[in-house]
């Protein structure tokens, strides 16, 4: 799989945090920048300044928190990969379960236990995911025509036109 051929593990880490932090500012951008327009005073000056202020204030806190979870996934990941000696779908399914009961710790356990399950379903929704799409488009590449191996059950070119002169003739 595609997925799987990534960078070596102590450079995944730096690779996914970054990755993440760019997403989650990119995301939180956007997200906040509506968000500031419609909560700012009436006016266009106002509006424009109260969503350019919430962009500054809360994109970069919004894409620390993705980073964090991106580094701490493809950490917990890279070890598992280490522990078990293999890379599969249940070492992303089982990382988003441990992300997410870390990163809930302090809420209590009844709230570990419920983000540990978000995490976990929602990893093996996306590796689910992920494994139907190359199946799809794996089809997609195989050959259409069964009978493309045996060249005797091929159609004649000509369309069936000079087997009927044949038979004519005999």
């Amino acid at each position: 799989m595609e997925e799987y051929a990534r960078e070596p593990c102590p450079w995944r880490i730096v690779d996914d945090c970054g990755g993440a932090f760019t997403m989650g500012a990119i995301g939180g951008g956007v997200f906040q920048s509506i968000k500031g327009f419609r909560n700012a005073p009436a006016g266009v000056g106002h509006r424009l300044r109260g969503s350019a202020n919430a962009v500054r204030v809360r994109a970069p806190q919004i894409g620390g928190s993705f980073a964090v979870w991106g580094g701490l996934f493809s950490t917990i990941d890279c070890g598992l990969v280490r522990l078990r000696g293999k890379e599969d779908p249940w070492n992303s399914i089982t990382s988003g379960a441990l992300t997410g009961a870390i990163l809930a710790a302090r809420s209590g356990p009844l709230t570990m236990m419920g983000s540990a399950m978000m995490g976990g379903i929602l990893l093996a929704l996306i590796e689910g995911f992920g494994i139907l799409l190359t199946r799809y488009t794996a089809q997609q590449f195989q050959n259409p025509i069964p009978f493309a191996e045996d060249p005797s059950q091929l159609p004649p070119k000509d369309g069936g036109q000079q087997q009927e002169a044949k038979g004519q003739f005999q």
